[in-house]
């Protein structure tokens, strides 16, 4: 039996943050019914055509449910979305500001006819009637998120901001509403009550910056930009070696920076400068170093500098382009890449993080827009 066998969720979901949470449930085994316009369907199916034509965003997060073309303002639409929901155990939404509500789909307009009924709903700035705040009705995208919650400030250069590469505030707002909804699930069986979970991707975003915050903290200045690098523990990042790559690495502590300077610089005296005996001194005199460190490397190739940082016990890794991580030794031979079926084909897809055994979690069709609509009609006795 997978862990949320017999869980519905019907899902009001379009671009990532609430397709990514539903899709973790739906690899746990939850059934999971994706409402879509029946003209487009959900916009992130047409962000690209990398994947066979299908897009990249769309596949990632839209595998293991079911679609349903339903048009949800037509009054055709609102007893078929009743019946849906007397069955179901979590309605999820990521609507625009007030779309919900609007459409009679509030926690406050639905609890007492569907008490068991958990709502989960995601939204740029939070929605909670209590506390709007002077945020609440504005739109909200992931690159506007990173940058409202300060994550741009600190990523990048000194010369230029540099936004993730990938869709980090969704993804955050999207694990967060996850781990809500099972804690809810949680609860429910002690209840016997459904409740509303309002994520805020404002919110998801902050909390996932809180060391840089706190470092700021007292009016103190913000870390320093260093592109790759570590803002405020060096050293740690990319540094180039005498074969034209790169190697990363991180210096933790004090013990790792005399064996770094021993094994690998050959400089054990380095160990004890005053310029470098703690972090906050090397991260003061990073250029300093850095340049010690690059004449260094500049003799040696990369698989030479490895070795080196290996016998050190000094973490490292490969600095990995997107071919290098599909083909990556690790992932191989864990077995951690499987198939999944699309409406152009079987793909390349990773298993659930945290899932070994086929029996813990499911991978069914990433679905065509509406391709499930009679079916579930059927079902529901239309």
């Amino acid at each position: 039996m997978k862990p949320l066998e017999g869980i519905t969720v019907v899902a009001l979901e379009h671009a990532i943050s609430a397709p990514f949470c539903t899709r973790q449930l739906a690899d746990l085994g939850a059934r999971v019914i994706k409402i879509e316009r029946p003209e487009g369907g959900d916009f992130a199916r047409y962000y690209d055509e990398r994947v066979k034509g299908m897009s990249s965003h769309f596949v990632w997060t839209n595998r293991s449910k079911e679609s349903l073309a339903l048009d949800l303002k037509s009054t055709e639409a609102q007893p078929v979305l009743k019946s849906l929901l007397s069955k179901a155990d979590i309605l999820i939404q990521n609507l625009a500001p007030g779309a919900a509500s609007r459409l009679g789909l509030s926690f406050e307009q639905l609890h007492s006819s569907f008490p068991q009924l958990i709502i989960c709903d995601i939204s740029g700035y939070g929605d909670d009637p209590e506390h709007p705040g002077p945020y609440r009705d504005k739109k909200a995208y992931d690159l506007l998120i990173q940058s409202e919650s300060g994550f741009l400030s600190i990523t990048g250069t000194e010369q230029e901001n540099v936004k993730a590469g990938c869709s980090i505030a969704d993804i955050s707002a999207g694990m967060y509403a996850y781990s809500n909804i099972l804690a809810a699930l949680l609860e429910r069986q002690k209840t016997g009550l459904g409740k509303r979970i309002d994520i805020s991707m404002l919110e998801c975003m902050t909390e996932w910056m809180g060391f840089p915050l706190y470092y700021a903290s007292d009016d103190q200045p913000e870390p320093q930009k260093s592109g790759a690098a570590h803002a405020t523990i060096f050293p740690y990042g990319p540094f180039s070696t005498g074969d034209n790559k790169q190697v990363l690495f991180a210096v933790q502590n004090d013990r790792e920076w005399a064996s770094f300077c021993e094994v690998v610089l050959e400089r054990p005296e380095l160990a004890h400068s005053k310029y470098f005996i703690n972090n906050s001194n090397r991260i003061k005199n990073r250029e300093l170093l850095t340049d010690i460190i690059l004449q260094t490397f500049s003799h040696y190739s990369q698989n030479e500098i490895i070795l080196r940082l290996e016998q050190a016990k000094i973490a490292n890794a490969n600095v990995n382009t997107l071919a290098d991580v599909w083909n990556h030794p690790q992932l191989k031979a864990r077995q951690r890449w499987t198939e999944v079926d699309t409406p152009v084909g079987k793909i390349p897809t990773l298993k659930p993080v945290g899932s070994s055994h086929s029996d813990d979690f499911q991978l069914t069709k990433v679905p065509a827009l509406g391709e499930h609509t009679e079916s579930i009609l059927k079902e529901l006795g239309f």
